[in-house]
Order: structure tokens, then sequence, then C-alpha cells
């Protein structure tokens, strides 16, 4: 049985019969972004035929391919974007092909709306062409741009004022907006001044049927007595420094070289990251994996005493989901993060909370929390019955399906 074909009792499995779907997303590949591809699954499962356009990655290099009855159409990129003129070369790049793509889907399998997940805010431009044949346009508000602009470069400009303007009109053309979390769906209804009917939060919940608790594999801790697990995209705003500073406070400062630190993901600040660990002397207490497949990310997370998310407390930090939190709390793994305001909403009590970007607190919090089992496993339990209950993309769903019918009900 396909995974689109398991949805909640909940969910009416014809709602969207006869409707057609073209998703856009340009930083990830799909299926390896999860909450797209769930995305996709879900609405195929309500009767929708879907295509996607996407970039290429590591492993998903086939210019077309359908998965599971959803239609994948994928694009090459050029790296990156790591200045202005990077990102102008990575965004002219993404638009043309995504057009391009658009309007072969369009003449090949037809569709009713455009679904256009960011960053970034100039999807919009790729739609605006259907929009006057009378397609349907809908916003997956994954990131908020403006704020993750300052929180990248540290002011406020012309590149600013621009992604602020992107992100009116993204907002202005777009008939439904989905939102990942109520903070989202504030700035959507404030800032982007839409009707609150038309804006649904639908949260990147995890896959209950894709995540899975496996034995523990003492070699990650390199013959150490503890692990500290970390999973996500390894930027400048991720706070990885914070982290590091925190770990060489832990070996040095402390004398504790009975913890082992791993690190699964990639992103444009690896390499430097993996240089100042060095730097820092800590190679031997710091394994930077790298982007890594499931059984290895899942071993990581399932053998981790602690999981840890160093998320610097900023504009854009404190209003944003991060996946790497609710991944923690599946594998019932208590976490150490900074006291962000959504990251707060996320944990609860499954988490301690380190003083704002204070790596020593953080440290500490780290140590304190490898010393208390008894609260190491209640902050697990908490975290998993928190996404049993409420948060797993089971829950998610139906918000996703109601997003749908309320816009093909206008």
């Amino acid at each position: 049985m396909t995974q689109h074909a398991q949805l909640p009792t909940t969910c009416d499995r014809t709602a969207l019969t006869g409707r057609k779907i073209l998703i856009v997303v340009e930083n990830l590949p799909v299926p390896f972004d999860r909450r797209v591809w769930q995305e996709s699954l879900a609405l195929a499962g309500a009767g929708a035929e879907v295509s996607v356009i996407c970039p290429k990655g590591k492993g998903y290099e086939a210019d077309e391919e359908v998965i599971e009855g959803v239609n994948v159409y994928r694009h090459a990129l050029p790296p990156d974007g790591d200045s202005a003129a990077g990102y102008l070369r990575e965004y002219a790049s993404a638009l043309l092909h995504e057009s391009r793509l658009a309007w072969r889907i369009f003449f090949k399998h037809g569709f009713d709306v455009i679904h256009a997940c960011n960053p970034p805010d100039l999807i919009f431009l790729v739609a605006l062409p259907f929009k006057l044949l009378g397609k349907k346009f809908v916003f997956d508000h994954h990131d908020v741009n403006p704020e993750l602009y300052v929180a990248k470069f540290n002011q406020r400009g012309f590149f600013w004022r621009l992604l602020v303007m992107f992100e009116r009109l993204t907002f202005f053309f777009a008939d439904v907006v989905i939102s990942t979390n109520e903070s989202y769906r504030k700035i959507a209804i404030e800032r982007g001044r839409k009707s609150p009917d038309r804006v649904f939060v639908v949260r990147s919940g995890p896959d209950l049927r894709r995540i899975r608790i496996l034995p523990a594999d003492p070699a990650w801790k390199k013959g150490r007595t503890w692990l500290v697990g970390f999973v996500g995209v390894i930027g400048d705003q991720e706070g990885l420094d914070l982290l590091l500073e925190a770990v060489q406070h832990i070996v040095r400062d402390l004398a504790r070289e009975d913890i082992q630190f791993v690190l699964v993901g990639d992103g444009p600040s690896r390499k430097r990251m993996e240089a100042l660990s060095v730097e820092m002397g800590l190679a031997d207490f710091v394994t930077f994996l790298g982007r890594a497949p499931d059984e290895q990310l899942f071993s990581v997370l399932s053998t981790a005493d602690v999981c840890v998310n160093p998320d610097r407390v900023n504009p854009m930090n404190n209003i944003s989901t991060m996946n790497k939190i609710l991944e923690y709390m599946v594998m019932k793994k208590p976490i150490v993060q900074f006291d962000v305001v959504e990251g707060r909403v996320s944990a609860e009590d499954a988490s301690v909370y380190a003083k704002p970007n204070d790596p020593i607190d953080f440290a500490e919090k780290i140590v304190a929390l490898l010393a208390d089992p008894a609260r190491r496993a209640q902050a697990g339990e908490i975290g998993r019955r928190r996404i049993e209950t409420e948060l797993s993309w089971a829950h998610q769903i139906p918000k996703l399906i109601a997003a749908y019918t309320t816009l093909f009900r206008t």
C-alpha cells in the first residue's frame, strides 16, 4: 500500500477528486524535502493529481519520474548563493526553470492551482500568468525571508526592503495561505493583510510511519560514555559556532572528555564549522557526519543521550518551528536549546532552555541533563506523547485538506 493511501479516518479520500495541483519548491529536491513530500502524498491520497517542480540534488538527479503516483519534475540549479550576485544567479535560474516546467506540466497534465513553497518569495512570478487563466495560487509559508536576511547578514538595506516587497506581493496574490505555526499565521494576517479565514496552520509534523527508534550503536560514541546529537542545516543562523563554544567549555573548562558530539547535516557553513572545530582543538570530540541516509540518522538519534538545538535567539528563529526539535521528540530524546519562542511552543517540558545565545549556560545545561537520568527519561516521554497526540503529520493532514476545500469552495 502506498503511503498516500494511509490517510487518517477523518479525511475524505474523495475530497479532491478531479482536482489537479502543481507544487513548486526551490530549496530542496523531492522527496528529500519531507514536508513537501508529505503534502504531496496527502493531496494525492485525497484524490488529487499532483505534480511537483523541484531542484535536483544528490540522489535525486532524474529530470522527471513518477513516485507513488506523484509526477516529479526536476531542474538543475547553480550552487547556493552566499552573496547578492550568487542569490541573483540562483533565483533567476530557478524562476526560468520553474516557468518552463510549469508550462510543460500545464499542457501535459493540467492543473487548477499552483502551490508555492518558499523560500524565496518569488514563485508568485511563475504563478501570475496562470492566475490570468483562472488558476488558483496557494502560498505555503516555510520561512520568513526578511527576518532570515537579517539573521544572515545582520543588516537592513536595499535587499531587505526588496524581500519585504516580495513577501507582500506573495501574500497579495495568494488565494489561501498555509502557515507552519501560529506565529507565521499572525504574520500572514497582520503583515500580509490576509483574511483569517484564508490562513491555515499546517505544521511540519513528523510522519510516525517513517521515523524508527533503532538499537543504540556505541560506535557513535567513539569510546566515550555519552553522546550528544544534532541534526539540521549547517548555516550561519543555526548557531553551530555557539555549539562549538559550548563543547569547548565542556572539554577545556569542565575537563569533561567523556562526551562525544555527532552533527548530522550539511549546509553552506559546514566546511567553515569543521575548520573552526579543528582550530578550537575539538576535532576528536565533534563528528561532522554530513547529510546522512535515514538509517544513519535514526541510528545517531537512537544512540544519543541528549539532543541539541543551538539556534540563536533572533527575530527569525523566535517565530520559526524547527523540524529537528520534532524529530528529537519522536525519538524520545531530551533536548537542550536556547529559549526561542516557537521552540518552547513545540517542546514544552521535553526540553530545557539555556539563556539566550549563552554557550556557557548551554554547555552547563547539557552536562546537568546528562547527570539526571530521571529528567532525561521524563522529557523523552513528554516529547513523544506530544507528537503522538498533537504534532505528528497525521494530525496535520485534515488541516491541509481543509485549506484546499476552502480554496476550491470559493
